[in-house]
Parts: structure tokens; C-alpha cells; sequence
């Protein structure tokens, strides 16, 4: 079964919890804090994988889980990392962040890997928080929670050549016949309901991989037919081969069937028609292809066709030699625009407002809500066991500004404030 989009959930490691400990060795006086930090979780990790072909593994297999990191131990001693989650996907993956269609991998080499979910760190163990003031603390850091999302995998196909056209022009018989693919080939529509790749060898030495596209429909840009489950696979080709039935074996007009097939890759996002394009006019053994391909080229005077009956390999050396004369000239062409890349990379070219760290949201009746990414990362990775715990954690949002804020709003002595499900009692 070929796979080719599966919506999986990732979950990185949390962060191992720092531990509160003293050293109380016999002739070691005033020992001191000795708790030892928390390892850091496990990342969610996607790896090119040559051997696999299609996502049918993360279809059985829907959660991705990284392993948390280890707490911390006596002596200082550090907790130890948690494990990484491996995935192994085909060349060609594309991963997104389901919520906001970022873009967060795009896995074109092999052994290439990207790191799709981060692990929490590891809390600090209470020798860190030892002070001149506070000689003995009582208090540990929780390790961060891991990133936790869903993304979608999407597989497209990593093909230098892609040969597109109506169903039944001939498309599969090429592949069979330039490489030793062995398509379906049979004398109905949607033969090909998967893609299908080739190596082809050119006679000079030259060689590159062909793709056999599901047959396009009028409409496919808007997903009729296959759709987008066809249009996905030619994003990554840099050259196209548009085949044409010139005998009309099907009653079609070959000139309606090009022009219909291009409005639909124009239609397309990331600019296929600017990929060279090649016409391959096919079953040139049928009575009336002559005087077909005599007014395709009055009309099309400008492109590139070649005369071929593909069932028998005639005239298909030219066409390999020209395709393979485009590749060594024609870049690849990225599957996201120049801004999201740069984004991608971490470089920022237009101004952004900083995201504020809590905001407060009045509920009614005495209640008040904070939310913020910076308060809940804060607010998780704090312990509140003890009444040493809760007092650092009451400086911690007074030097944050909460107080402060919450008296602007209106807040007053007596009203509750709730932060990640829990409820605090203001008091001035």
C-alpha cells in the first residue's frame, strides 16, 4: 500500500526533576547542598531512511514519544538524558506543524535528520539556589515539559524527471520501457494510482529518476480526480514530461488535452509551469496522428515535441538525451518561498513585537485568570510541597511584575487567581 500523508502526534522527553540533598559526611563540616541536577528529555527526531518507500509505518503507529530524562541524584550527580525517539521516513518527507502549517523539515538527502520536538530541560538540583542568605535551601527546580504537537508527514516523491498527462497516454508504458519499473499497464483509466519511480540510463552514461504520475483530470487543482494527491509528487521534479496521445485514441482533441493539463499545473502552487517542459507525442503508429501533430505544432510553434510510439521504443533516445541535457542546467526548485525559509533558518527581516510573558483576564466575580507561555514554562517547572517552595515561588511573580499587574487590573485582597488550573488566594 503507497502512503504518502499521515497526521502523527509528536511528544518530546520531559525534563528529569533537580532534587534537594545535602552532604552530610562525618568530617565534613557545615556540607552544604549536594542535589543533583535533572537530565534533559529525549527529542522527537525525523531520519532519511533509503530503504523505506512510503509513510505506511507512522499510519499503525499515530504517537511519536521520546523517553523523559532521569532525575537528579546525590553528589551532584547528574541525572542521565532521556532517550531519543528515532522516525525513520523515505527521501522526500515533508513535516509540518498541523496547527500553524509551518514547515519545520524538509528531508531531501539521505542520513539527513531533523530535530521535529524538543526536550524539556532537566531542573536544577538545590545546590544551585545556595546564598550567602540562604545557606541551606530547600528547594528544586522540576524538570521542563517537552514540546508536544501535531504535525503532518507528507511524501513527495523525489524524482528529477515527472511525466504528466491525461490517464491512458502512455505514461506507464514509457517508464517500462527507458527503466526496469514495472508498473501496472492496462487498457483503462487511473491505471496508476500510485506513483511509480525509475532509474533511467541514458546511452551516453548519463542517468537520472523518472516518475510515473497518476493521470491528470481538468479540475485537479481543485482536487478532482486525484488531485493533490497527484499534483504533490511533481513539486520536486525539475523537469516535466508532458505526454500526449496524438493518435486521439480516446475520442479527446491532443491540443484541448495540453492546454487543459497546463492551466492545471498553472493553477498549482510552487510555480510549476516555470520548469522546463518537454512534449512527448506518443502513438504516432495511430491512423491521424500525423495531421494531430501538424496542428499542435502550428499552434505551439515554440515547444519542444518529439515524435514517439512508446509501445515499441521508437524515437525515445532524443527525448532521454534532452531531458538529461535540462538536468545538468536546471536548479531545484525549493518547495516553500524564500521568506519561509529564511524563517526557517532563524533569520528575522521585519520587525515583531515581543510576546508578553503573562496576561491577565478578568472572569467575573472576584476571578481572574494569567496565561502566558513564559508563566506556565514558570510556573511547571516550579515545586510547591513546602512553604520554603511557596514563598520563592511568590517572589518569582512578584519580581515577574504579576503583583503589580494584577493591582492595575482591579484585582483586590480576598480574589482567587488561577494559573494553569490552580487556584491562588490574592493578598496585599
Amino acid at each position: 500500500m503507497f502512503v504518502d500523508r499521515v497526521k502523527v502526534h509528536v511528544k518530546a522527553g520531559k525534563g528529569g526533576d533537580g532534587i534537594v540533598a545535602f552532604r552530610r559526611e562525618k568530617y565534613v563540616a557545615y556540607g552544604g547542598p549536594y542535589g543533583g541536577d535533572g537530565g534533559n528529555g529525549g527529542n522527537v527526531i525525523f531520519r532519511v531512511d533509503t530503504g523505506r518507500t512510503t509513510l505506511l509505518d507512522l499510519r499503525y503507529n499515530r504517537r511519536m514519544e521520546a523517553k523523559p530524562g532521569g532525575n537528579g541524584k546525590t553528589k551532584k550527580m547528574h541525572g542521565a538524558n532521556g532517550e531519543d525517539y528515532i522516525v525513520k521516513v523515505p527521501l522526500g518527507t515533508v513535516v509540518k506543524n498541523l496547527k500553524t502549517g509551518r514547515i519545520l523539515a524538509d528531508l531531501t538527502h539521505a542520513g539527513q535528520e531533523a530535530i521535529i520536538a524538543k526536550g524539556g530541560k532537566g531542573g536544577r538540583g538545590n545546590y544551585h539556589f545556595k546564598s550567602s542568605r540562604n545557606t541551606a535551601p530547600q528547594y528544586s527546580e522540576l524538570g521542563e515539559p517537552g514540546e508536544e504537537f501535531d504535525v503532518q508527514v507528507e511524501l513527495k516523491v523525489l524524482a528529477d524527471v515527472g511525466l504528466v498527462g491525461f490517464p491512458s497516454v502512455g505514461k506507464s508504458t514509457l517508464l517500462s520501457v527507458v527503466s526496469k519499473a514495472k508498473p501496472e499497464i492496462a487498457d483503462y483509466h487511473f491505471t496508476t494510482i500510485a506513483p511509480n519511480l525509475g532509474v533511467v540510463q541514458v546511452p551516453d552514461g548519463r542517468s537520472f529518476i523518472m516518475a510515473d504520475l497518476p493521470g491528470l483530470i481538468e479540475g485537479a487543482s481543485q482536487g478532482k480526480g486525484l488531485g493533490h494527491q497527484f499534483l504533490r509528487h511533481i513539486e520536486r521534479c525539475r523537469v516535466i514530461l508532458h505526454v500526449v496521445d496524438m493518435g486521439a485514441n480516446d475520442g479527446r482533441d491532443p491540443l484541448e488535452d495540453y492546454r487543459i493539463i497546463n492551466e492545471e499545473l498553472a493553477s498549482y502552487e510552487y510555480r510549476l509551469m516555470e520548469r522546463p517542459q518537454l512534449v512527448l507525442a506518443n502513438k504516432m503508429d495511430l491512423e491521424g496522428a500525423q495531421e494531430n501533430l501538424q496542428r499542435f505544432r502550428a499552434a505551439y510553434p515554440k515547444v519542444e515535441v518529439f515524435e514517439t510510439t512508446t509501445i515499441i521504443a521508437e524515437g525515445l533516445e532524443p527525448v532521454l538525451y534532452r531531458a538529461a541535457d535540462l538536468l545538468e542546467t536546471t536548479p531545484q526548485f525549493p518547495i516553500f518561498d524564500d521568506s519561509e525559509e529564511e524563517e526557517n533558518e532563524g533569520v528575522l527581516y521585519k520587525f515583531e513585537p515581543e510576546k508578553p510573558l503573562f496576561t491577565v483576564h478578568n472572569r467575573g466575580n472576584g476571578l481572574w485568570e494569567l496565561s502566558g507561555e513564559g508563566l506556565e514554562r514558570t510556573f511547571r517547572m516550579s515545586k510547591l510541597n513546602n512553604e520554603e517552595d511557596f514563598m520563592r515561588f511568590a517572589r518569582k511573580m512578584r519580581t515577574l511584575g504579576i503583583d503589580e499587574a494584577l493591582r492595575n487590573a482591579g484585582c483586590v485582597d480576598g480574589d482567587t487567581v488561577v494559573i494553569c488550573g490552580y487556584e491562588f488566594t490574592f493578598m496585599e
